[in-house]
């Protein structure tokens, strides 16, 4: 009961604090802000401003970082299972990041002019590739709960597909062969490929109900890897003055990768439920769209004649298609099963529907519907009705249970007293029928001998040997007759063989209509 009330008050400490009103957060913003206000002042274009443009870039990444990498230590501690080990692997991934950008900010004071960039060196673009692969795969390998081979075969062709798409779109679009060199060219397809990836990755991980983080913490999570995109774009990453605006838009994944794991800490902490929340399955139409960007890419390339970039496009459109393709067979497969699975389960249905659920006989309308169809054929059909005689003691004497035993058993004699194509009906109560194909008056009779005298074996019920005699009525159907008819007669009959002193049977005939009349 403690640990109940304990994280009941949890629960409520956490709804009573926002947030939105953390001063870490709020701190951190304001610390983006004056880094804003700094590139602003230091927009003139001079070797001196652009030396303290990317100094201030570098230096103010740092508590960012460090915020980035305390926070999600921390929900590591606190996580369990498979959230604690993609934690794991984001905190020890944003450390990297920590001594990359440390080190390269020590190079940014020191370095001598002319070799200031918001490029990484060697050193830190090695921590930030690796780290930032490490957090993809880590997203795209966390476990989601019901997933199927081929559903998680599906999972991945759609991940390739975005990673091409990414790397489609930086080629077509970011990169310029006259002013990249060939690091950085490989360094903006790796960066926009995994970029990419990572928001189809941290969508994905979001909607699949069993996220190690909440959406109000992925969200600026992946948003982040959208401002990496558009960094891509707005200028090319060598060396040189910059304006203010880019290197605003290349420092605020910095603050908001920072932002995820310190909301995260904050639910982990005050939230005795903090990982996860039930989402509908997922259904990503980002895979297409990544298709569609790489014509677009194909189209802006044409004008330009054949060249490297126009058939990099190329090569990476043809293996979207084929990436798609395989997703579409992937998807066809799923469909197929569904359909079997459906059919199935229609198929079930109708059973039941048709079906007396305590005997397993057909029920009363599945009777009267095999009955109609039969009276439409040019052969013969048969009605036997069979009522029990003497149920009601049973079910007073033995109880219900009992009688529900009595039934089961006369129903498996029934079943083994037909033939092949015939059907037994239970039409409600201790009342049930016999639909007999091709069958005329005399092979009605002898079916009517058999299954009296299989009921005349008695069963052993709660211990006690019970005896199930019943009477029968048998008719015939005669030219033109409806289904209506036919069980009304054989009803006539049946009721004749019970004023005959019961356990026995009657051939329906029209004297019978005069007895039940004056009776």
């Amino acid at each position: 009961m403690g640990t109940l009330v304990d994280a009941s008050g949890r629960r409520r400490q956490w709804q009573g604090r926002s947030w939105r009103r953390d001063p870490v957060l709020i701190g951190a913003v304001a610390w983006t802000v004056l880094a804003a206000v700094i590139f602003v002042a230091l927009s003139p274009d001079t070797p001196s401003n652009t030396l303290w443009q990317v100094r201030t870039f570098w230096f103010f990444q740092l508590p960012l970082d460090g915020l980035l990498a305390y926070s999600s230590w921390r929900v590591f501690r606190l996580a369990t299972g498979a959230t604690r080990r993609f934690w794991l692997v984001l905190a020890t991934a944003v450390t990297g990041f920590l001594c990359g950008d440390t080190l390269q900010t020590v190079l940014a004071f020191v370095s001598p002019p002319g070799t200031w960039s918001t490029t990484g060196g060697i050193v830190q673009s090695a921590f930030f590739t690796v780290g930032l692969v490490a957090i993809v795969v880590a997203m795209l390998a966390h476990p989601h709960p019901g997933r199927t081979g081929r559903e998680r075969l599906a999972f991945w062709l759609d991940s390739a597909t975005v990673l091409v798409g990414g790397a489609v779109i930086a080629w077509g679009f970011a990169v310029k062969p006259g002013e990249y060199t060939r690091t950085d060219m490989l360094a903006t397809l790796g960066l926009g490929a995994v970029a990419l990836t990572s928001s189809f990755a941290a969508v994905k991980m979001i909607l699949s109900g069993n996220a190690p983080m909440r959406r109000s913490a992925a969200i600026p999570m992946t948003v982040s890897a959208g401002f990496t995109m558009i960094g891509l774009f707005v200028a090319p990453p060598a060396v040189g003055h910059l304006d203010a605006s880019v290197y605003l838009v290349r420092f605020m994944p910095s603050l908001l990768i920072a932002l995820g794991p310190r909301i995260q800490e904050l639910i982990a902490r005050f939230d005795p439920e903090p990982f996860g929340e039930r989402r509908r399955k997922p259904y990503s139409l980002l895979p297409y769209g990544s298709m569609i960007v790489a014509f677009i890419a194909l189209i802006a390339v044409m004008p330009h004649g054949v060249s490297a970039q126009m058939w990099g496009v190329v090569v990476g459109l043809a293996v979207i298609c084929v990436l798609v393709a395989g997703r579409q067979l992937v998807a066809f497969h799923d469909n197929t099963s569904l359909i079997d699975q459906l059919d199935a389960t229609m198929a079930e249905l109708r059973r039941q529907a048709e079906t007396d659920g305590l005997t397993g006989l057909a029920n009363r309308t599945r009777f009267h519907e095999e009955l109609g169809r039969a009276l439409e054929e040019p052969a013969g059909v048969s009605v036997l009705l069979v009522d029990l005689d003497g149920f009601k003691a049973v079910n007073d004497t033995l109880g219900h249970a009992a009688g529900d035993e009595l039934l089961i058993a006369v129903a498996t004699k029934m079943r083994a007293a037909l033939r092949a194509g015939d059907v037994a009906a239970r039409l409600g109560g201790d009342e049930f029928a016999v639909l007999l194909h091709d069958c005329a008056g005399p092979e009605a009779e002898e079916t009517a001998r058999r299954i009296l005298g299989s009921l005349f074996a008695p069963v052993k019920i709660s211990g006690v040997e019970v005896r199930a005699n019943a009477s029968i009525g048998a008719a015939s159907a005669e030219p033109g007759e409806g289904a209506g008819a036919l069980v009304r007669r054989a009803d006539v009959a049946m009721y004749a063989a019970k004023s005959a002193g019961k356990g026995t049977w009657k051939r329906y005939d029209a004297g019978m209509e005069t007895v039940a009349s004056i009776n």
